[in-house]
Order: C-alpha cells, then sequence, then structure tokens
C-alpha cells in the first residue's frame, strides 16, 4: 500500500507538471520530504536523493508531456533550444551546490524561492515584457482564437536567465519549470500555453543532464523511481489534455494559488527542524 502511494505522488506530480510547465519535482521533492516521518520506506531520505529521484523522473515526465503538446502544435523548438545553451550547464552546477546543504536550510530555500516566485505571476499584469531589439529572436504564435501574438527575446539577456534556472533546477530538483515559466510570461511575452509547453521541452533535457549527475553521485533510490514513473508518465499526458481545456488566465491563477501553499509548508517544516 505504501509503494501505491508513491504511484499516486507521481501521478499528481505528472498532471500538475505538465498542466503548469513544472516539470513535477515541485510535488515530488516536498512529497518525499514531507512524507519521510509519515511512511516507513521513505524513512532517512536526504534532500539529495530527493532531489535525485525527482530529476530521473522528470525525464519520463518532460517526454511524455511534450509528445502531447507537439501534437497540440504549442512547442517553441526554436526558442526552447536557445534556453537550453544556459539551462544544461546550469543544471550541472547546481547539482554540484547540492551536495552540501542540509535538511533544514534546504527546506528553508525552497519554500521562500516558491512563494517569491507566485507573488511575481500575482504582479504580471502590471509588468511589460523587455523589448527586443533588432538583434532579437522575434517569434510569432496563432492562438485557438485566431489572434497572432508576437513575443520575442535577447539571446544574451535569455541564456544568462536560463542558466539560473538550470542552476536552481539542479540545486532543487524542480525542473526549472516554476521560474522559466514566469521568465517566459513576464519579460519575453510569451503566451501562457506556449510557455508551459516550451518549458517541459527544456525540463526532458535539463533532466537527461542534471540526472546523470546525481545518478553518479548515488543520489537516486531506484526503487521509489520504479514506484513513481508510471504515474508520472500518464500524468504528463494529463496534464496537457487538462491544459488545452483551460484558458491562460485560469492556468496562471492555479500555479499561483499552488506555489504559495507548497512554499509556506515547506518554510514552516524547515524552520521547525532547526
Amino acid at each position: 500500500m505504501e509503494w501505491l502511494s508513491l504511484v499516486v505522488i507521481g501521478l499528481i506530480a505528472g498532471t500538475l507538471g505538465s498542466l503548469m510547465g513544472l516539470g513535477g519535482g515541485i510535488i515530488v521533492v516536498p512529497a518525499l520530504m514531507l512524507l519521510s516521518g509519515y511512511i516507513s520506506i521513505l524513512v532517512g531520505v536526504t534532500p539529495q536523493v530527493a532531489v535525485g529521484t525527482s530529476l530521473l523522473i522528470m525525464i519520463f515526465t518532460g517526454l511524455s508531456s511534450t509528445l502531447a503538446y507537439i501534437k497540440q502544435k504549442k512547442v517553441d523548438f526554436i526558442s526552447g533550444s536557445i534556453f537550453l545553451v544556459g539551462s544544461i550547464p546550469g543544471a550541472l552546477f547546481g547539482v554540484y551546490l547540492n551536495k552540501g546543504i542540509d535538511v533544514s536550510s534546504f527546506l528553508i530555500y525552497f519554500g521562500f524561492f516558491i512563494i517569491i516566485v507566485s507573488f511575481i505571476l500575482m504582479v504580471r499584469e502590471h509588468l511589460k515584457p523587455i523589448k527586443v531589439g533588432n538583434k532579437g529572436i522575434k517569434r510569432e504564435y496563432v492562438n485557438e482564437l485566431g489572434e497572432t501574438i508576437h513575443y520575442g527575446f535577447s539571446p544574451w539577456l535569455a541564456i544568462p536567465i536560463s542558466f539560473i534556472v538550470g542552476m536552481l533546477s539542479g540545486l532543487f530538483g524542480i525542473g526549472g519549470g516554476s521560474l522559466m515559466v514566469p521568465a517566459m510570461i513576464l519579460l519575453f511575452g510569451f503566451p501562457a500555453h506556449l510557455a508551459v509547453a516550451t518549458s517541459m521541452f527544456m525540463i526532458f533535457f535539463s533532466a537527461i543532464s542534471s540526472s546523470i549527475s546525481h545518478i553518479v553521485l548515488g543520489n537516486v533510490d531506484w526503487l521509489y523511481a520504479l514506484a513513481l514513473i508510471p504515474g508520472a508518465w500518464i500524468g504528463g499526458k494529463l496534464g496537457a489534455q487538462i491544459g488545452q481545456r483551460l484558458k491562460s488566465d485560469t492556468l496562471i491563477m492555479i500555479l499561483r494559488i499552488f506555489l504559495v501553499i507548497i512554499g509556506a509548508r515547506l518554510v514552516w517544516q524547515g524552520m521547525t527542524i532547526v
């Protein structure tokens, strides 16, 4: 029965991760850490194992949801590939930083990081995307209503931002989507659905690079992974289908609420450990 709970966690993580472009790590990592005191098979889980296992799961969530989003024609491969130039090296650097972090600090930093992102999304309507110069990448997207939306970015700005996102991915095991999706929406004017789909495309590749490093370091629990992967794969496809039926504003509202709840819970637990 306890192993079944991991399958359910994988399903929830895959669904919500795919729906909001977060990759699912934002569910798997807190779940493994928070439930370690209640489920016997999770006793003794360290932040390193939680992150390493989460990143391995995100390979499957990322692939599953990306295939679904490709069918919906919502993945911007050109933009995603440019962002990966920064996010993959950043992910490897984040893995290095993860080695020395303790449990209480991990939970507190992770929680505050998530809460900050949620507040940034709250004021997104008052922020204007960064103007793209003549040398920037300019893109356009036709939404379901037939409206053409223009967006773009400068690679010289996008690559450093994606490096930071990748670093946080490797450090916290969250796939980077919790920061990359808001960055694409707020800074570069991406439509919400396109940002989510492109984020999952990036997460697939960045998760591969960072999970290999965690495997080498022995930070992956293969039994946990085998229990989490089936639900994560199904959830990745399910989240993409649900997202197709939601309006952009609804999608962002769900993301904000979810981030605040998870962030506050992690900060509280981290402070009680100190």
